[in-house]
């Protein structure tokens, strides 16, 4: 088997992330893949065995991408420990995970593949529990306010109100969904004397 290029790789997967979000899993070929990472005809194929390892790895690699950077996660560290900085948080991640627009839209493709896809969904289940996991023991671990219920709530309304920012983002403006994180902040979140 020839060397393969790890760069050449990545770049093929992040390719594949951007046909997905384009042209959804249907429109996913090597031939795509290539055209969209700009290589020779025959060059994905070259570096993955099969159309359902290539969505395997593009799901992998897009929870790679979307994961804060170490100056990210310490940075969430500072500052008060009350409900008002668990919004400020929640607005940055909502922002963030909105910035990577094509990842996430790849994402919701890849869920609706992984469920005709045991492989797929196998890959997808472990990683998004991980990051789940990573976030209640974060948020725990941090001493802000709200316990591991909490944290997955805010996880799934998060998540939801990213998809309507993406898909139909005439349905909330900005403003609108700033205010309905503080929102889904301050119900989940009653206010305490301890944690203000």
């Amino acid at each position: 088997m020839v060397r393969q290029n790890v760069a050449r790789r990545a770049a093929l997967v992040d390719a594949a992330i951007e046909v997905l979000a384009r042209d959804g899993a249907r429109g996913l070929t090597f031939r795509a893949v290539d055209a969209q990472a700009a290589v020779p005809t025959g060059t994905a194929s070259n570096y993955f065995a099969s159309r359902d390892d290539l969505l395997t790895q593009a799901g992998g690699r897009i929870y790679e991408r979307l994961q804060p950077d170490e100056a990210m996660i310490a940075a969430s560290l500072g500052g008060p420990r009350d409900r008002d900085r668990v919004a400020e948080l929640m607005r940055e991640m909502v922002d963030r995970v909105s910035s990577f627009r094509s990842g996430y839209l790849a994402l919701l493709e890849l869920r609706l593949e992984a469920t005709r896809r045991e492989d797929l969904r196998a890959v997808l289940t472990e990683r998004i529990r991980a990051d789940v996991d990573a976030n209640v023991r974060h948020h725990l671990d941090s001493g802000l306010p709200g316990d591991a219920t909490t944290v997955v709530l805010l996880y799934l309304a998060m998540n939801w109100l990213v998809v309507e920012r993406l898909t139909l983002p005439g349905v909330f403006g900005e403003e609108e969904a700033r205010q309905l994180v503080t929102s889904a902040v301050e119900r989940l979140l009653p206010w305490h004397p301890r944690h203000g």
